[in-house]
């Protein structure tokens, strides 16, 4: 049986793989947004805003997506992208982790309701089917938020390890 330490140690190399993995996803997702002009200025966010609203989100979200959202489209589009490369550059380089974390966790939750709402008619199972492509990586970032998923590979640690006193 392997050592307590050498287990530990696998267990942060295997959530700081995670971590940065899904950091790279979300540099993809903000590269183009923040990058080009089509979601933030010409548009694109307001059409998957409307779509969302009419094929999508959970009734609750709707007036929240209508009365809000869309009437500060602007800015809410260039926070949407600035915060996804914050939030990929977060985990990515281990700095401030939890605290991106928690934003990515509150910015899938807000991505379910807005756009997995499987019918009023629907079996629960579906519910959960339905959200997949959130709820994981709100798992994730929550997972993120609670453990310690800077403990390797991240410029945070490394930083940490050089400060400290050789004795």
């Amino acid at each position: 049986m392997a050592p307590a330490s050498t287990q530990t140690d696998r267990n942060a190399l295997a959530l700081a793989v995670l971590r940065i993995c899904v950091g790279i996803l979300f540099l993809i997702f903000a590269e183009y947004k923040v990058f080009g002009f089509q979601f933030t200025l010409h548009g694109g966010f307001q059409y998957w805003i409307s779509h969302f609203i009419e094929d999508g989100a959970y009734p609750f979200m709707k007036p929240i997506l209508k009365n809000f959202v869309l009437a500060h489209a602007k800015p809410i589009a260039f926070l949407v992208a600035y915060g996804e490369l914050a939030i990929g550059l977060s985990l990515v380089s281990g700095i401030l982790v939890r605290f991106a974390s928690f934003f990515g966790l509150i910015f899938m939750l807000s991505l379910l309701f807005s756009t997995n709402y499987p019918g009023s008619s629907a079996p629960l199972w579906q519910y959960f089917g339905a959200s997949l492509d959130h709820s994981v990586l709100a798992l994730c970032f929550l997972t993120f938020s609670i453990g310690r998923s800077d403990a390797a590979l991240s410029l945070n640690n490394y930083f940490e390890k050089r400060a400290m006193p050789e004795s």
